[in-house]
């Protein structure tokens, strides 16, 4: 007998007498038995190859012009105690609110602040204290921007899926730009308005950084949230002002609970909340131009990998980020 079998004999043995229950020995020696019989051809099967994602060469292969370059004026970097997650802000849409966290990352209001309150599935929210989850900022609130009236020749979104403004609301649009997903009414009725504009917002899809508030839809402060899953009943009541690029696994491993009602919870710490642009050691992210030949390919791939031959839902679907060193 091979060592390896004499070894599992001691330690089946030894197993038996210190148990003293003789049925689990006998099952235990049998399923040893079997295992040491196994044939030769099982135990040389080679392991099954990875299979790569769908659109997967298509993102390797991708030249540079197929990617846009984030702003380090528009790039927030968050360590937590869990790890890093960087942010793009959005500067079109959401003006007003870029503006306050760009002031949030230079007065360092956010540093040492913890997530306070995290529901799975859902979202997590931050800007508590640890002794004082509902710390006002010593700031001014700012007013809402839930959507903008959008030139559809100016900022073009790719109307790629149906889809409902709000809950039992209108049917709309949805689709991408500059790697935001956005509703939108269609553009073709910008040819029937007065402005020549449509409505349109940034979507609550995973990832979606936003500005928590109370009632009042203009009290705004320093308290956001980052979908954890998708929370699209809240278009168009909260202002998304961001996008996770890159650190969302991080957002998912936050600690679950609210503070102050879940026994035992733990926040988790925001330790350094900065812009890229104060960093001298920032890297550079890219994200895929969902404008691009590229994405199009990528779209493309994802649906003829699906047995209905279409899209995923658009909040299912990641643009493309790299980070570059």
């Amino acid at each position: 007998m091979a060592q390896s079998a004499l070894l599992k004999a001691r330690v089946l043995a030894t197993a038996c007498l210190s148990a003293m229950m003789l049925t689990a020995c006998a099952e235990a020696e049998t399923e040893s038995r079997t295992q040491d019989a196994a044939p030769a051809s099982e135990a040389a099967q080679p392991a099954a190859e990875a299979v790569a994602a769908p659109g997967a060469d298509i993102i390797a292969d991708a030249p540079d012009s197929a990617w846009r370059t984030v702003d380090a004026e528009d790039l927030i970097h968050m360590v937590t105690s869990k790890g890093d997650v960087w942010i793009e802000l959005q500067d079109e849409f959401t003006p007003i609110h870029a503006e306050r966290v760009r002031m949030l990352a230079e007065t360092d209001w956010l540093d040492w602040k913890v997530f306070h309150r995290v529901i799975d599935g859902f979202m997590a929210q931050g800007g508590g204290a640890v002794d004082n989850p509902s710390i006002q900022a010593p700031f001014d609130p700012i007013q809402a921007e839930f959507g903008i009236r959008r030139d559809p020749n100016a900022i073009i979104v790719d109307e790629l899926q149906e889809r409902r403004a709000t809950r039992g609301g209108p049917m709309a649009q949805a689709g991408f730009w500059n790697g935001f997903p956005v509703g939108t009414q269609p553009a073709a009725l910008a040819g029937i308005v007065a402005d020549g504009r449509v409505d349109s917002w940034l979507m609550h899809c995973d990832g979606a950084v936003a500005m928590a508030r109370t009632s009042d839809p203009n009290s705004g402060n320093a308290q956001f949230y980052i979908v954890r899953g998708e929370a699209e009943h809240l278009n168009t009541q909260y202002t998304v002002w961001g996008k996770v690029r890159v650190g969302q696994d991080v957002v998912e491993s936050l600690n679950v609970g609210t503070q102050g009602q879940t026994l035992g919870f733990r926040p988790d710490i925001i330790e350094e909340f900065e812009l890229a642009r104060d960093m001298t050691d920032a890297p550079t992210v890219q994200v895929m131009d969902t404008h691009s030949p590229s994405f199009t390919a990528y779209l493309e791939a994802l649906a003829a990998s699906r047995e209905n031959g279409r899209l995923p839902d658009l909040c299912a679907i990641d643009v493309p980020v790299r980070v570059l060193d």
